[in-house]
């Protein structure tokens, strides 16, 4: 604390801004990096602030101490960071192939299936390949699964660890479950108290599911516009910690029965275009046959309609044979 105490001083914070900060337990790495993510509105709500010019030169001071650099950049230049950077496996090499190397960090994915599809599988599988170093196609680091709706597994993570070679145990250790009981509960959690998990290590953010709660807690046509602006807001939280942490972010949602005039029922991602907006890109899960196939819904990097197959077994997903 100090040492960022004294950084804040010879970047020409006052005292008064500085107890302020002190007073709500922000002088610290993880401290700055949430007022790098908090917008200036926010930060004056907070802090007291006697301005938006005072909040801005705050978020400016706590990127210098960090390090923290996001500064615009040619095209060019994006095209070459986003070659060089790293990428997450999914372990399973057709799916890694369809996403040009696996997931990347920053990113928010959403995959979108009915119940049995793999969705909570894939969850379970990332939870551990984040945990491989990085020339085994992971990011050597921890998880942190946000888990809705109870169905998190430590049996089935331990079976997909000794798989890619990983103690089980050891793995259950690097990766934090949090079963939030309502939705007031998760978006504290996800605002309040994610990036500490962050700071210490974390580069895999799950929500599984993302709609669960707000379907149930939020329930008729009353009630919706509100319901939409909360999953707005805490996804937006996922996202900022995301770039913030240089973390990958993963949610599941559930779907919705959609009929067309044909007769036809589409099967559609439920939460409208909140999620739709929110999400960097869309899948969907689906049972055909004795496989399971992933289906890109939406994506600024993959062709809309490209698909893989794939199965799902005891230790994790596996290649289509």
């Amino acid at each position: 604390m100090e040492d960022i105490l004294e950084k804040l001083k010879g970047l020409g914070l006052g005292p008064t801004l500085i107890g302020k900060l002190k007073a709500q337990g922000l002088l610290s790495e993880s401290g700055m990096r949430f007022i790098i993510a908090s917008t200036p509105d926010e930060l004056i709500e907070l802090l007291g602030l006697s301005g938006y010019d005072v909040a801005q030169r705050l978020r400016q001071a706590a990127k210098s101490v960090v390090g923290f650099d996001n500064r615009a950049v040619t095209a060019a230049e994006l095209l070459e960071l986003e070659e060089a950077g790293p990428r997450l496996t999914t372990g399973v090499k057709a799916l890694d192939e369809l996403l040009g190397g696996g997931l990347r960090p920053g990113d928010l994915y959403e995959f979108a299936g009915e119940f049995g599809t793999g969705k909570t599988q894939l969850c379970h599988q990332l939870s551990v390949m984040v945990q491989l170093p990085a020339e085994k196609g992971g990011l050597q680091g921890k998880a942190v699964y946000i888990d809705t709706e109870g169905t998190f597994s430590p049996p089935r993570v331990q079976k997909i660890a000794e798989r890619f070679n990983i103690d089980g145990t050891e793995a259950l250790k690097s990766i934090t479950v949090y079963r939030p009981l309502n939705t007031g509960e998760l978006e504290s959690f996800v605002k309040g108290q994610l990036n500490s998990y962050l700071e210490a290590g974390a580069r895999l953010v799950i929500v599984d599911s993302v709609i669960a709660l707000y379907r149930a807690q939020y329930r008729g046509i009353e009630w919706l516009a509100r319901r939409q602006q909360a999953i707005n807001y805490l996804l937006d939280w996922v996202k900022r910690w995301a770039r913030v942490y240089g973390a990958v972010a993963v949610i599941t949602n559930q779907v919705l029965t959609h009929p067309l005039p044909s007769g036809i029922a589409l099967k559609i991602p439920a939460g409208g275009n909140i999620i739709a907006h929110a999400s960097t890109h869309r899948f969907l899960l689906k049972k055909t046959g004795d496989a399971f196939l992933l289906e890109v819904l939406d994506s600024p990097r993959v062709a809309r309609g490209a698909s893989v197959e794939f199965r799902i077994e005891e230790d994790g997903l596996h290649d289509a044979r």
